[in-house]
């Protein structure tokens, strides 16, 4: 049986706001001052080792999180135009046989919707917002979906594997101004959308971060996985910074009923 979600202030979540103190006192600096300092200036805003500061609350706004290539409106699912390059993912013939058994059942066979984590890439693209706390040596991206956390080490080597995580390890560099962030160490247990493409423990992710202004972050990620696609595909998306007054995360509680 589908979950059910459930929005609640973030106070609920004492895991969270343990996560989000710790690393807000690290990072040693405001937010709010150099967000307005770059508004000023018109520059890009930037923290105090002179990286490009994504310190702040984003979200996608996309159809991608029901289907990452284009598709039509129907029950349930809004059209939308996709975000992967060229709208063709290459799939191997056995390959893509499992992800046309996927699609007749998607509606039970996703991950997602018995409240197992959505995984790398796709929470980045899930209909809610993510907060990210910035600091020289590591970054925290901190999602409203379950309370979810990604911790993203930079300047540093990926643990000896194989190792299967839901989010896989992030390892992080500059190249410049635009952040480089290098995911291994998966398991093949979530989907890249609700239409059944996915992917094995093998997938191998390089996401690119960059700040095209004070309230737009682009978002390319290069997709690599030798089990299922015959060669390496991208998407590509921008991720809008969330602005209103007083804004906060909240968590929406996914609880699955499956005995």
């Amino acid at each position: 049986m589908s979950g059910t979600g459930v929005s609640r202030p973030i106070a609920g979540s004492m895991m969270a706001l343990a996560v989000l103190g710790a690393v807000w006192l690290a990072a040693g600096q405001s937010v709010a001052a150099a967000q307005g300092a770059a508004s000023a200036s018109g520059a890009l805003p930037r923290a105090a080792d002179g990286k490009p500061d994504l310190s702040g609350i984003w979200q996608a706004l996309n159809t991608a999180a029901w289907n990452i290539q284009d598709h039509e409106a129907e029950k349930g699912v809004p059209a939308g135009q996709g975000v992967v390059e060229g709208n063709t993912i290459p799939y191997l013939p056995l390959a893509l046989a499992q992800r046309n058994e996927n699609f007749k059942n998607r509606l039970t066979a996703d991950p997602e919707t018995k409240c197992a984590l959505p995984g790398v890439p796709r929470i980045m693209y899930l209909p809610y917002p993510f907060q990210i706390v910035q600091t020289p040596t590591y970054m925290a991206f901190l999602f409203e979906y379950v309370h979810a956390v990604r911790h993203i080490q930079l300047n540093s080597q990926h643990p000896a594997g194989p190792i299967e995580w839901w989010f896989g390890d992030s390892r992080a560099r500059w190249d410049g101004d635009t952040l480089v962030v290098d995911v291994v160490h998966f398991n093949d247990q979530t989907w890249f959308d609700r239409v059944g493409n996915f992917h094995s423990e093998a997938m191998h992710l390089v996401e690119r971060y960059t700040l095209l202004d004070r309230d737009h972050l682009n978002y390319d990620v290069t997709v690599e996985d030798p089990k299922v696609f015959s060669r390496p595909w991208k998407m590509s998306m921008p991720l809008y910074r969330r602005i209103e007054r007083n804004l906060q995360i909240l968590d929406y509680v996914c609880q699955s009923f499956e005995s």
